[in-house]
């Protein structure tokens, strides 16, 4: 039984960053995943994510964020792979939302430049089409990463770096041994000095002693193919987080061979990576096409793909990252939320800290799991 300096369960974007930012530092890592490479089952699949920096989330954001850049393209350099692309960014909705409200309050804190701009000017310099009260802050920073060139950079520096990864192969079962850890799969036994638990949407399974007050929701992303593309390109239409009255939205611009990726934030059934309908109706995909061509006219004049993702929710959609109530040589990461892929590098900064270190410097204080408290007892009580 091969004994490793730390164990990470399960390679989406978290544990895919955390693998290749330890094994950077020179640990022994082995990183174990139940399916195969770019499976579709989690919540780290798909062509593109959104990163922004006036995070209307909480500013408290900020600080993560600016790093996440940081060693984005620290990636970037490392393999020779584009991951980050700057298109610029929307926020759009009236001017109590919490898109542009929390947005402005991100900016103004952390002094991001922005414009705010009305409604007659959000639509003559984009092809957006909003009601009078409606308006964009618009800050230059924003645009997308290449989730599957993401997952790529960090796999390619964790084995350049002598991590082991370990692809279909499912985790049984996992203990405290001594001061260690041991893990059990379906093909073999590992010993390790830390163990590093990132689940994505298996967190309330994985998790489950801990009764975290976590919830899986189904998301669907639809691309549609506009009628005209070069009117939705990247260099006419940035990114945006949309707020109407159908609901919260976010969306991208037109790329090649992928066409316009548009999805819905704020809805989604309850479900469990087993239990999640896989297949979007026709009734779905036309409610998104509805709206996007509603409020982007033309963007959505036929559709090319659909798919369906998982968001894992935390009550106050923020994210947990913190070591194990009871065993202080577990780290968790989880409960993402629905943003946090564009945060993975920093969080395998952050989670390698925890893991190595027993502390980080990064100002994860919000993210911990001592806010949880009353709501699971006393095993998270007996951490702090």
């Amino acid at each position: 039984m091969e004994h490793y300096d730390v164990i990470v369960l399960g390679l989406g974007i978290m544990g895919s960053a955390t693998v290749a930012t330890l094994a950077q530092r020179g640990s022994h890592v082995l990183a174990l995943e139940a399916f195969s490479r770019h499976h579709t089952n989690g919540s780290s699949h798909g062509r593109t994510r959104i990163i922004r920096e006036a995070y209307f989330e909480s500013p408290e954001y900020v600080p993560l964020v600016r790093r996440a850049y940081a060693r984005w393209r620290e990636l970037e350099e490392a393999t020779g792979r584009r991951l980050l692309h700057i298109t610029g960014g929307l926020s759009i909705g009236r001017p109590e939302s919490a898109f542009v409200a929390g947005a402005l309050a991100s900016a103004e804190r952390h002094q991001i430049p922005y414009e705010l701009l009305d409604a007659s000017a959000l639509m003559t310099r984009f092809p957006f089409r909003v009601p009078d009260d409606f308006v964009g802050l618009l800050e230059s920073r924003a645009g997308f990463l290449d989730a599957e060139a993401c997952l790529d950079a960090c796999w390619e520096v964790a084995q350049r770096h002598g991590a082991a990864l370990h692809f279909e192969e499912p985790v049984l079962q996992w203990w405290v041994d001594g001061e260690g850890v041991a893990v059990q799969t379906a093909k073999a036994r590992y010993a390790a000095d830390r163990l590093v638990i990132t689940p994505g949407p298996w967190a309330p399974q994985v998790l489950a002693g801990l009764g975290l007050p976590l919830t899986v929701r189904r998301i669907v992303n639809v691309h549609f193919a506009p009628a005209d593309p070069s009117r939705f390109a990247a260099d006419r239409l940035p990114i945006y987080l949309l707020a109407v009255d159908e609901g919260k939205y976010y969306g991208f611009p037109a790329l090649p061979e992928q066409g316009v990726k548009f999805g819905r934030h704020d809805a989604g059934e309850p479900c469990t990576p087993e239990t999640c309908r896989r297949t979007v109706t026709a009734d779905e995909i036309a409610a998104l096409q509805s709206v996007l061509n509603r409020y982007v006219p033309g963007a959505a004049d036929g559709v090319l793909w659909s798919f369906t993702c998982l968001y894992t929710m935390t009550p106050d959609e923020h994210f947990i990252i913190d070591r194990h109530p009871l065993w202080p040589q577990v780290v968790l990461a989880c409960g993402f939320s629905g943003h946090g892929f564009k945060f993975g590098s920093v969080v395998g900064e952050i989670v390698s800290d925890l893991a190595l270190n027993g502390k980080t410097e990064h100002p994860i204080g919000f993210l911990r799991l001592q806010r949880f408290a009353e709501s699971t007892g006393n095993q998270v009580a007996k951490h702090q």
